[in-house]
């Protein structure tokens, strides 16, 4: 899907607020609300809005803790590799996961309540899981820049 300067500007307004309205963003973009809505519309149909979220603060639901933990498997050949990802899916605390180049197999995302909590996490289920050689976990300090939004502008 081709996408011009109203497209882009559409793209980011719903990123970074899903609430608007089409007349809201119809205003900011100017265009009137029925071209709006069907730009929209193909959007979705094209697959480009894949969801509508919420995004909730972590922090002020008492998670304090994020911690980044590399994975190295075992054994990489077979089911071994689908078996780990359908085990990881299955998890709320992690939130995010990658395949990723280089010395480890797999980087996470893990969310959790505190250290204690986390602890517990990799005590009696991630380290339960089979075929995992080593974890490695980077607790997360300070939060500097957290966004869902992608840089629209410099990549088309």
């Amino acid at each position: 899907m081709e996408l011009d300067a109203t497209d882009i500007r559409i793209l980011e307004l719903l990123q970074t607020d899903a609430s608007l309205s089409t007349a809201d963003i119809a205003a900011k973009v100017n265009l009137s609300q029925s071209p709006c809505w069907r730009r929209i519309n193909q959007y979705e149909k094209a697959g480009l809005i894949s969801r509508k979220v919420h995004i909730l603060d972590r922090e002020k639901l008492g998670m304090e803790i994020v911690v980044f933990t590399s994975i190295v498997l075992s054994n990489t050949s077979g089911n071994a590799l689908d078996a780990f990802e359908s085990a990881v899916a299955k998890f709320p605390e992690i939130v995010e996961c990658y395949t990723m180049t280089g010395v480890m197999d797999y980087m996470l995302k893990i969310v959790a309540k505190d250290i204690r909590h986390y602890e517990q996490f990799v005590r009696q289920q991630l380290a339960q899981l089979p075929n995992i050689r080593e974890f490695h976990s980077h607790v997360s300090v300070t939060k500097i820049k957290d966004t869902t939004a992608l840089p629209l502008r410099t990549q088309l």
